[in-house]
């Protein structure tokens, strides 16, 4: 386990090669992170081809074993990792926030070893026998997002590395230490050569998607990022996992408890701030219990402090970059000017460093209003009244997107009825956002193709191959 300045250390580049990350909390600078070039990349790639054979022979079981270590490792250097993320992201250590995100880098490193994958036998009736079985595809290349660098890189390069692969990891620009210091930190239990990361600009990024000797990509961001990795990656037939961006609808049934739900969708809504693609972002209320939600949440809202991650009472922080703050503010303005009531929030004080957005609720707004509709990816919900089922689930419907969604009541079996009907990959019933190691995570519509997680995860980055005779 090293200090955190000797971590920072070791993943800065030579003095005059990289560029300033910045706190999005105070503006200060927090480290120097690289820039690699096309060099670099192709060192990485050849030194993931050479190796990737011998660390797929090695089998299930030791590679499980190589795992476990490197979860040892993440957590030896916990605490460091989570100062790291929360400089640089944002988000408090405190909540479900850093230290749960490092927590959750641990989880799914141990879960993802332990899930069993064995020989399917498809055919075995005396005359004909079929196995299936899932070969590694070579190298992976990972492609993440800012707002959950770390376990989002987990996410992918953990099944990856358990499959036989060998992987490429391309961090966000925004939050390249929170990966490179992770990156390192498994390498001190990981082979030479299957992992690396490769800190870049968007030219050398693009080369990653479209390079041969990549046989596939996991990529996790916005829908236009995806389009633009399809076209890329067309050449040369790559395997694509692509988790992208979603808007998810809640829907509170009529039979629903204001009370008893408020906290639990107030996290669904604003874990991370609000920076989650499977957050809450529109939330269906009844007409005859919408009044009493709103008060519910606005009571639980007033109660979360917000302010610099570092501050051990704090768990909500600011935006990570001005650009999404930008996209934030503007949305909650279109809908202060559509006469949209707010009922918390809505009024940054622009006079402190930071990009700090305050926690902002807004009912009595059209289902139209580009709040609804667009993804603010943001501490902003908005708040809608439905009359009918029929009109909820149509409105949840709506949109291009299908990520999650949840459905709130106590009788589950109305719950779980009014779940099937919403075109999304998962739907939640009493919670929303809850993602689990052994249960697979995928989008329809827009919000991307492929799964994560559990077996059918592990299924997804490698080549089925059947054995007939």
């Amino acid at each position: 386990m090293e200090t955190y300045d000797a971590l920072l250390a070791s993943i800065a580049p030579a003095t005059g090669t990289g560029r300033t990350i910045f706190d999005p909390a105070t503006g200060e600078a927090v480290g120097e992170a690289p820039i690699h070039g096309l060099d670099y990349l192709e060192n990485a790639v050849s030194a993931a081809v050479a190796a990737q054979p011998a660390w797929a022979a090695l089998g299930h079981d030791a590679r499980s074993a190589a795992l476990l270590k490197a979860a040892d490792a993440v957590e030896r250097s916990a605490e460091e990792l989570a100062q790291l993320l929360s400089r640089e992201q944002g988000k408090p250590l405190n909540g479900p926030n850093a230290r749960f995100e490092v927590g959750a880098c641990v989880a799914w490193l141990r879960a993802t070893a332990g899930l069993p994958l064995e020989p399917e036998t498809i055919v075995d009736d005396g005359e004909t026998r079929a196995e299936l079985h899932y070969r590694p595809i070579g190298v992976v290349g990972a492609i993440g997002p800012w707002n959950w660098p770390m376990m989002i890189a987990v996410w992918q390069l953990a099944p990856a590395l358990r499959m036989g692969n060998a992987v490429v990891v391309k961090p966000s620009g925004n939050t390249p230490l929170s990966v490179l210091a992770l990156v390192k930190v498994l390498n001190e239990e990981l082979p030479d050569g299957i992992l690396s990361v490769v800190s870049c600009g968007r030219e050398v990024g693009a080369r990653l998607t479209d390079h041969p000797a990549i046989g596939k990509i996991m990529f996790t961001g916005s829908t236009a990022g995806g389009r633009a990795i399809i076209k890329s990656s067309a050449d040369t037939v790559k395997r694509l996992t692509l988790e992208l961006g979603g808007n998810d609808a809640g829907i509170v049934l009529p039979d629903a408890d204001p009370k008893a739900i408020a906290q639990d969708i107030f996290w669904g809504a604003f874990l991370n701030t609000g920076q989650t693609c499977a957050a809450l972002k529109r939330l269906y209320v009844h007409d005859s219990i919408y009044d009493a939600v709103c008060e519910e949440l606005v009571a639980v809202a007033k109660a979360m402090p917000m302010g610099n991650g570092l501050d051990e009472n704090n768990v909500l922080g600011p935006l990570q970059n001005k650009a999404q703050y930008d996209v934030v503010a503007n949305l909650v303005e279109a809908a202060k000017a559509s006469g949209a009531r707010v009922l918390l929030g809505g009024d940054p004080d622009t006079s402190q460093p930071g990009y700090f957005y305050p926690t902002t609720l807004v009912a009595d707004i059209d289902n139209d209003n580009p709040l609804v509709a667009e993804e603010q990816f943001g501490p902003a919900l908005p708040i809608i009244r439905y009359s009918t089922i029929d009109e909820a689930v149509e409105k949840a419907n709506g949109l291009d997107v299908g990520l999650g969604a949840s459905v709130w009541s106590p009788d589950l079996k109305a719950a779980r009825d009014v779940a099937a009907r919403i075109q999304a990959g998962t739907v939640w019933i009493n919670r929303h956002g809850a993602v689990d190691p052994r249960i697979p995570f995928g989008g329809a519509k827009q919000s991307g193709y492929g799964v994560e997680f559990g077996v059918e995860g592990l299924k997804a980055l490698g080549v089925p191959q059947v054995i007939n005779g």
